[in-house]
């Protein structure tokens, strides 16, 4: 018995060395396959099988020993062979009585082109094959990776499809079932409408289903979910397919589960281009997403939070009712409620629903009737809900500006007021340090930041009738001069220019920018002197604080600072003030001085800055300029 697995071996060492000496000459190989084969029909002999009864080896496994040697020889032979080659070999496999170990070489060694176009040829031998020594569902097996990677004749695909599967379906084990039908199902979506697609995964669901057999096949199911929807992505489709939803029901494991979704959802943001508003698509994608919203727990890591999040948010945006803004507001309401545990969720229905609110602005080209009015108001409350539930201190900020500045724009003044004292009173909270991108850094800067944007939409927020003159400006410069800063941050000094900033573009008769139809305070006001004392008083508060901020710089290890910042707060001064003022121009002197002083400023810098100053005293109504500038010393390092 050992002599024929010898001969088996010893062929394969005679054509490996002859692949490594003379790969170009095919004959030999040829000619030592086929001496094998004159030995090979004598496995099934009386001498043979009697062996196998003595020593108590089953055939099925005695000839797993020759397949690893039968499969090198013939890939060697199949290496760009013609495709007569393979009529040949077929024609000696049925020489053999249709060997079925052979046959299953054959078919994994040529190309998969040569064997589609035979592939009835090769049914009808696996039909005529012997099961008892190598099982036909893996001849079926092997047959269907070859048409996965080519299509067969277009006459004969149904005819192949019915003769695989009547061989499938009888497959009592439920292992060898899942395995033949996993590699089938790829063909079947290739080449067929969805009506057969529906029937092969009810065939499927009708095997794995008893006795929870599905349970020991996952990978397996998962492989044919991942065809199915690799080949059918129009949704509209997938969800027609009647079994398509109770086959995900097999997938009882949760983390098994989430990966399916997950490769669903992908796919239709990868597939999907134009928004729906399908209600069939909508309630199983929402069922989708919901299963992957509540897989997370306190274990789940931040990475596998964020891909979540980010293909939820793909769903999202991909939901659009047209016109019939009240059902898209509607959506977004449904979805708060389902994914309220995925914050950037929760941040793209608030993006989301601001934009709707804008849309419908648009639509109504700026002029609300009663009922758009009230729809906005609903939009612009949903953010204020959602907002505080939170946890990143910045996220709420921007975006309670952001949906402050859509209710101003949207004429919903007392609403926009309630989101600004919001932002107003969320800022002494913002810690010193926090995370970004998983390490720890200074806050200052994002603060800095998020107030600049801030002070520019203050510029068009008019005063509320009962709360006073630059109510917002004030209590916001309050929750400024309370706030802890660090002892070698200079931020608040830079956040008080830029007040200074906004309070100079105060006392324009007509600001540089508005929003439409609402009046802002030089509407409200007019220009009326009350109005610029309070804003004088609030400018010389500011300045006096910049100064003595200054004044504590004056210590050696801080004269730097001090130089860098009398520069910047004396550009500030030549931007935005009235250099007319005696006693502004004199404080310009005495700053461009103080950056000087200690010979820390930079020369360059220091004359680029007296090169404009000369220039804009040359423009109309600048002279007071020339007058600056002779003040104006350059003053060397030595």
């Amino acid at each position: 018995m050992k002599e024929f697995c010898q001969c088996a071996w010893i062929t394969e060492s005679l054509c490996q060395v002859g692949m490594e000496v003379a790969p170009q000459l095919k004959e030999s190989l040829n000619k030592n396959f086929f001496d094998f084969l004159l030995t090979f029909k004598q496995i099934h002999g009386d001498m043979v099988q009697n062996q196998l009864v003595v020593q108590c080896v089953e055939i099925p496994l005695y000839l797993t020993l020759y397949s690893p040697a039968i499969d090198w020889i013939l890939q060697c032979i199949a290496y760009h062979a013609p495709d007569v080659l393979l009529t040949e070999m077929m024609e000696r496999c049925k020489k053999l009585g249709n060997n079925a170990l052979l046959l299953n070489s054959v078919m994994s060694a040529f190309r998969a082109e040569f064997i589609a176009a035979r592939s009835m040829d090769f049914i009808g031998m696996i039909k005529e094959c012997d099961e008892s020594g190598f099982p036909k569902h893996l001849l079926f097996r092997s047959l269907g990776l070859n048409l996965a990677l080519a299509d067969p004749p277009e006459n004969d695909r149904l005819q192949i499809l019915n003769e695989a599967w009547k061989v499938i379906t009888k497959l009592k084990n439920p292992q060898d079932y899942i395995n033949c039908a996993e590699v089938w199902v790829e063909y079947t979506c290739r080449h067929f409408t969805k009506r057969e697609v529906n029937t092969v995964l009810a065939d499927v669901i009708k095997h794995m289903t008893p006795d929870r057999a599905f349970e020991d096949a996952y990978p397996q199911l998962q492989s044919i979910i991942q065809k199915v929807i690799t080949y059918i992505y129009d949704f509209a489709l997938l969800f027609s397919v009647e079994k398509f939803l109770p086959f995900l029901d097999m997938f009882q494991k949760e983390s098994v589960r989430v990966e399916v979704c997950k490769c669903i959802m992908e796919s239709f943001i990868k597939h999907q281009q134009e928004s729906t508003k399908d209600p069939v698509i909508l309630n199983a994608l929402l069922h989708i997403c919901k299963t992957m919203h509540d897989s997370v727990n306190a274990l789940t890591l931040e990475d596998e939070k964020r891909t979540l999040a980010a293909l939820i948010n793909g769903f999202i945006k991909m939901v659009s009712f047209g016109r019939d803004f009240e059902q898209q507001l509607s959506f977004y309401v449904e979805a708060r409620s389902m994914f309220c545990n995925l914050e950037p969720v929760l941040v793209q229905l608030i993006h989301s629903v601001n934009q709707l609110a804008m849309e419908t602005r648009r639509v109504m080209k700026g002029n609300h009737s009663r009922k758009t009015a009230a729809f906005v108001r609903a939009c612009v409350a949903f953010c204020f809900i959602t907002i505080p539930s939170l946890s990143s201190i910045f996220t709420r900020l921007n975006l309670y500006l952001h949906s402050g500045q859509v209710a101003l724009a949207n004429q919903c003044l007392s609403q926009a007021d309630a989101f600004f004292k919001a932002a107003v009173s969320l800022v002494p909270e913002v810690p010193k340090m926090i995370s970004v991108d998983g390490k720890m850094r200074p806050s200052d800067a994002f603060l800095l930041e998020f107030l600049c944007n801030f002070f520019s939409t203050l510029l068009v927020v008019p005063d509320h009738p009962e709360q006073g003159v630059l109510f917002l400006v004030r209590g916001l410069l309050n929750v400024i001069q309370d706030y802890t800063w660090e002892d070698n941050s200079d931020d608040k000094v830079r956040i008080y220019t830029n007040v200074l900033h906004l309070l100079s573009a105060m006392t324009q008769e007509a600001y540089i920018y508005h929003v439409d139809k609402v009046d802002s305070n030089d509407a409200l006001y007019g220009g009326d002197s009350k109005f610029l004392a309070e804003i004088n008083k609030l400018s010389e508060t500011v300045v006096s604080q910049i100064l003595d901020h200054l004044k504590t710089l004056g210590k050696e290890e801080s004269l730097k600072r001090q130089s860098q910042l009398a520069l910047y707060f004396f550009n500030t001064i030549v931007a935005h003030g009235d250099l007319r003022n005696n006693r502004l121009n004199q404080l310009s002197v005495n700053l461009w001085n103080l950056a000087q002083k200690h010979g820390f400023a930079d020369t360059k810098t220091m004359v680029k800055t007296l090169e404009y100053i000369k220039r804009r005293s040359k423009q109309p109504e600048m002279s007071h300029f020339t007058e600056l500038a002779l003040r104006l010393p350059l003053q060397s390092r030595t």
